[in-house]
């Protein structure tokens, strides 16, 4: 069957090249969807995504497109990359017979999953993809590993099998709620690990950030019922390792940014963790849920405190047990 990837943005792109990868010759296509037909012709014309992740070659077995019916036409599901605003929108143009599997790493605009709003609309089949990924990695075809995660074993497998190249191991999980808040709150802890990066604060404070930050994920997934195991896992840790550190991560990069005093967007491109925390800072108070990084870097990323005054808030907490809930 042919796949739809929806939404022709980097990680969209780089799921198009490696699904290609799989793929025998004279297989069904990968359609790679673009919202702008201008945007699409000149995807299609170039074979190169300049603006979004260049240097990486669009086989001619994508299939770009800008008609999201004929994008979807005769598929079993599809992959919806698009940034988290806009996958609402997305999903109500959509067939409800569809599977859907959510890529986006960050929440629905009431700051509940988008799984669940994916339901709530009348879908049956849903999925959501999370991991250590980098488009610009996956996109090269470098090694790599990610978790696809549903109630639906049966559409799990199907990513699997859709999605599985030598360059890509794709695992499966039935913690829907794990997989996908994990992916959107390592994004918040890379805010605050670029924060760090920006002020000049170390590999000491960096690390301290990272290892506290992983204990506020694993309060706040366990909270809503995810498995402790996934937060140690690819979802969890390993994504939060890969964004945290890496030159690709733009949460990182947005945070070394307003350190700096500039501003974090890069080209226009979506940064997740800037909205996710307000959100998060908001279930953790209605909730009375101890979240210090998320409420930092929330309030320096809404502008009521500087970046300084995010770490002395943190530096400043009372003295406490390592493992004190």
């Amino acid at each position: 069957m042919p796949l739809p990837v929806l939404g022709a943005g980097g990680w969209g792109t780089a799921l198009a090249v490696n699904a290609v990868r799989v793929r025998s010759a004279g297989a069904a296509p990968v359609r790679l969807w673009a919202r702008r037909p201008e945007f699409a012709a000149q995807l299609s014309h170039e074979r190169v995504n300049a603006a979004y992740l260049p240097g990486v070659t669009l086989p001619e077995a994508v299939e770009v497109v800008a008609d999201l019916g004929a994008a979807v036409a005769g598929a079993d599901f599809a992959l919806v990359t698009v940034p988290s605003v806009g996958v609402p929108e997305l999903l109500a143009d959509l067939p409800r017979t569809l599977g859907v599997v959510l890529c986006a790493k960050g929440l629905a605009p009431d700051g509940g999953q988008l799984s669940a709003l994916a339901r709530d609309m009348g879908f049956a089949r849903v999925a959501v993809l999370s991991g250590p990924n980098h488009a610009e990695e996956i996109g090269r075809g470098l090694p790599g590993a990610t978790v696809v995660a549903s109630r639906d074993e049966a559409l799990a497998h199907a990513v699997q099998r859709a999605l599985m190249t030598p360059g890509l191991r794709v695992y499966t999980s039935s913690d829907v709620v794990g997989v996908e808040l994990g992916g959107v709150l390592k994004n918040v802890m890379a805010l605050a690990a670029g924060l760090s990066d920006g002020l000049g604060l170390g590999d000491n404070a960096k690390a301290a950030l990272i290892t506290r930050g992983l204990r506020e994920m694993r309060r706040y997934l366990v909270a809503l019922g995810a498995l402790e195991d996934t937060v140690y896992g690819l979802s969890g840790l390993g994504d939060l390792v890969a964004t945290a550190t890496s030159r690709h991560s733009r949460n990182r990069a947005a945070g070394e940014a307003i350190a700096r005093g500039e501003h974090p967007g890069q080209g226009g491109k979506v940064v997740e963790g800037l909205r996710t925390a307000g959100l998060l800072d908001a279930w953790a108070l209605a909730h009375g849920h101890d979240l210090p990084i998320v409420r930092a870097v929330a309030r320096v990323a809404a502008g009521e405190w500087t970046p300084q005054e995010g770490i002395t808030s943190l530096m400043g907490r009372e003295a406490r047990a390592e493992h004190e809930e």
